[in-house]
């Protein structure tokens, strides 16, 4: 594998309630603790919970089964809301992988201290608040990962 960059422009925020808005495309999703303002119909993205990938993302947010866990996160007032971004299935899991490992959301557990690809560059745009909006991750050494708490 060769090093990649990568442009993602995250379209969002969708509301719990309003996931039928999201894509039924290949990408990668991200779960948010938020807040939503009635008057002026906005989404405020408080806490990354979660990022994940699908090939239809709609379908995927549809039945999550990480949806409880989500859900406990939540302090009072807060909902759970989505951004996502389009992303060729083949490269899904590299773009995936890349944004668990440089933001390490709570819910994750896989690649939180492990990444298995070589060098990668997220330039992130769009919904994209709680996203750092340029970085590179490199290849994790299997065994120090394991010994740190990976996989």
């Amino acid at each position: 594998m060769a090093s990649l960059t990568f442009n993602l422009d995250f379209l969002g925020s969708w509301r719990y309630i309003n996931r039928s808005g999201v894509p039924e495309s290949s990408g990668v999703y991200c779960v948010y603790a938020s807040t939503y303002n009635p008057l002026d119909e906005k989404v405020i993205l408080k806490r990354l919970l979660y990022i994940g990938e699908a090939g239809n993302m709609r379908q995927r947010l549809e039945n999550h089964e990480k949806l409880k866990e989500w859900e406990k996160r939540l302090e009072p007032g807060e909902i759970i809301s989505f951004s996502c971004v389009k992303v060729d299935a083949y490269y899904r899991e590299r773009v995936e992988a890349a944004l668990i490992y440089k933001h390490k959301p709570p819910v994750n557990t896989e690649y939180v201290y492990n990444f298995p690809y070589d060098e990668t560059t997220i330039s992130t745009s769009g919904c994209n608040a709680l996203l750092y909006t340029y970085f590179t991750v490199y290849k994790t050494d299997t065994v120090r990962s394991t010994l740190l708490g990976g996989r």
